[in-house]
């Protein structure tokens, strides 16, 4: 049977967290009274994640593993998870505890009854360093004037799609930050709401300086030329 929801979480090395998270999200989905799946994307996590993640299976029998044969990062990772998700509507999280399973009803919601492809969430109240939120708060300007997506946080992962922009998504480096301006290129309405944001309490953060700004920035005007020379729909 098409579950009616397919949940998407990369992983790598968040042992220690990842059964608290995955137990609040089947909570929160089973509430719903739809079928759903959870698709845990194991990018080769060196640590007990992969335990973790079949005992998760076990307890939960709509949970399981999709594990990348090697370690190939959070957009390889999510890639791979959108495209072996077999629900109507696709939903994406960080698996390192911050987001809230909790925000994805009024996400659901939107998608069901308005015009959206796709909703992403908008963390107004980040828990993270006062320097990293000053960074992303910077990014986010930059790639808005330039990609004009119009969204406000691309970097927050709590997102729920239809099943149909999953075709506008494809292998490019830091996927994560651009699924807003492929799924606008591709003639979808993307719109976004706030949700919460949690403080890390396991594991770290698998990001510095180049991997939140220099890099993404490249990306970004490499995107933007090719979006140039593509004609909108």
């Amino acid at each position: 049977m098409t579950p009616r929801n397919s949940l998407v979480v990369p992983v790598y090395n968040e042992a220690g967290g990842i059964a608290v998270l995955v137990d609040r999200a089947a909570g929160v989905l089973a509430a719903r009274g739809e079928t759903f799946e959870i698709i845990l994307v194991n990018d080769a996590s060196t640590d007990s994640t992969g335990a973790e993640i079949a005992a998760l299976a076990a307890r939960w029998p709509s949970c399981r593993e999709l594990r990348l044969p090697g370690h190939a990062g959070q957009s390889a990772a999510l890639l791979a998870g959108l495209r072996d998700a077999r629900g109507e509507r696709i939903l994406t999280m960080d698996g390192d505890g911050q987001n809230d399973p909790g925000d994805f009803p009024a996400l659901l919601g939107l998608v069901e009854t308005g015009p959206f492809g796709l909703v992403c969430g908008w963390r107004t109240d980040r828990k993270d360093p006062w320097w990293r939120r000053l960074m992303s708060r910077l990014a986010n300007s930059v790639r808005r004037a330039v990609l004009r997506d119009r969204v406000h946080d691309a970097g927050c992962q709590l997102r729920v799609m239809r099943r149909e922009v999953v075709a506008a998504m494809r292998p490019m480096a830091f996927l994560q930050a651009f699924v807003p301006a492929l799924a606008v290129a591709a003639g979808f309405r993307v719109g976004e709401a706030p949700v919460r944001h949690h403080p890390r309490l396991h594991g770290r953060s698998k990001y510095g300086l180049a991997e939140l700004w220099w890099r993404p920035a490249a990306e970004m005007v490499r995107l933007r030329l090719e979006l140039w020379r593509r004609p909108r729909p």
